[in-house]
């Protein structure tokens, strides 16, 4: 993909007129960039989260509605309990430092996941962002944490079928409507673009349903070397593309 400055991105957005509204992105590659510079994984985290920061403020300045990151899969638990503890330790950190930036420029933050499987003190850190923000409409940044779509999926199912047992929905009112608004991203403008960093080409239980017509893209940039100019290069990509939606 050819660089464009993050400044330009606006521009990249709006000269096409398709510009996306919902973002989202696997974060992938914070190891091996350790890993090349001979650090330790958690060198990586750190720059990772260095890069997010870089990323939404780009994401916000380029006119994005909803920029939507993979933070912490619910498969994640299974890494070493070290490694574990290092990711809860940088969101702590993430979340006690950049929360006050987030208001102060606009940026709503939410969250989609089973936050509630975090230890609490992150779950109260979490909660009190979003309520701190939620007024804001600059940029709606929504973190995946303790989430994972084939759980999402199976959670939307059982309260359908909890509904059917109790009368208040029949068979034959099931639809797609009735499915995506139990989904945890209910309410937001359907995911247009995914992109995923490090050049692994799968989704890895990341927003199945909702990339359904999304355009996907993988790029070889490691996460922490991911930062405004290579969005804004993504966004030049997807604007040209043709969004056919299957009609042909």
């Amino acid at each position: 993909m050819t660089g464009l400055s993050a400044s330009s991105a606006a521009n990249a957005v709006d000269s096409t007129g398709v510009g996306p509204r919902h973002v989202a992105i696997i974060m992938d590659g914070n190891g091996r960039w350790a890993k090349r510079r001979f650090l330790p994984r958690v060198a990586g985290h750190r720059a990772g989260a260095e890069a997010v920061r870089k990323t939404v403020r780009a994401a916000a300045d380029m006119g994005l509605q909803v920029l939507t990151l993979y933070a912490f899969s619910s498969e994640n638990w299974r890494r070493t309990p070290g490694e574990v503890s290092d990711l809860m330790g940088l969101l702590r950190h993430y979340l006690r430092n950049e929360i006050e930036d987030l208001h102060r420029n606009g940026v709503r933050l939410t969250s989609i996941g089973d936050i509630n499987g975090l230890d609490q003190d992150l779950v109260v850190l979490i909660e009190e962002g979003i309520r701190k923000t939620a007024g804001n409409s600059r940029l709606n940044f929504v973190l995946a944490l303790n989430y994972g779509s084939q759980d999402e999926m199976v959670r939307a199912v059982r309260d359908i079928a909890r509904a059917v047992a109790d009368g208040r929905l029949a068979p034959d009112e099931i639809d797609v409507d009735a499915i995506e608004s139990r989904l945890d991203t209910n309410g937001l403008p359907p995911l247009d673009l995914l992109i995923r960093t490090s050049g692994e080409k799968r989704l890895s239980n990341f927003l199945l349903w909702q990339a359904a017509y999304a355009e996907l893209l993988f790029v070889d940039t490691l996460w922490p070397d991911f930062d405004g100019e290579k969005l804004a290069a993504a966004i030049a990509d997807f604007g040209a593309r043709e969004r056919r939606f299957g009609g042909r």
